[in-house]
């Protein structure tokens, strides 16, 4: 079972697995759709009370994913809202279930943080992180930023 850590994202391995994750977004993305964006993270959107970021280690100690929760503008139902962003095993460290842990691990937090709704973007290309996602309660919902590389947004009501 792999473990996650609470970092900055400033840490060297939250950067690490960042820089591991825009580089296979933009190695798969549809070229149909353009170029792929990388929107680096905010240290301080993903530092509590605000937000958390996670590096996720295996058990031999190697970092092999991440994850965060940052509080967004609250909802037209005026719901305390935290987006989920980077979700992200390495290939070696998927099939497990461990995004599933990573993703509830992510929401706990969010609760924590007084989140009433969970939202995310992702695009269509991603058919597994789509299933995870469905399949943890969230449902399609009206896009709500503007992400260039996102083609299908998803909220969870928590409260």
């Amino acid at each position: 079972m792999l473990q996650h850590r609470e970092v900055p994202v400033d840490d060297a391995d939250a950067q690490a697995m960042l820089t591991a994750y825009f580089a296979e977004r933009a190695a798969g993305f549809p070229a149909s759709q353009g170029e792929y964006r990388p929107a680096w993270p905010d240290s301080a959107q993903f530092a509590p009370p605000t937000g958390v970021f996670l590096v996720v280690d295996d058990a031999d100690g190697r970092t092999v994913g991440c994850g965060g929760v940052r509080r967004i503008q609250r909802s037209a139902e005026h719901l305390v809202r935290f987006e989920v962003k980077h979700l992200w095993l390495s290939p070696e460290a998927r099939g497990g279930g461990e995004g599933r842990r990573l993703l509830d691990a992510l929401e706990q937090r969010a609760r924590e943080l007084g989140a009433q709704e969970l939202v995310l973007d992702t695009n269509r290309s991603l058919e597994a992180a789509a299933g995870l996602y469905r399949s943890s309660g969230f449902t399609a919902i009206e896009p709500y930023n503007a992400n260039p590389n996102a083609t299908d947004w998803y909220g969870k009501r928590l409260a």
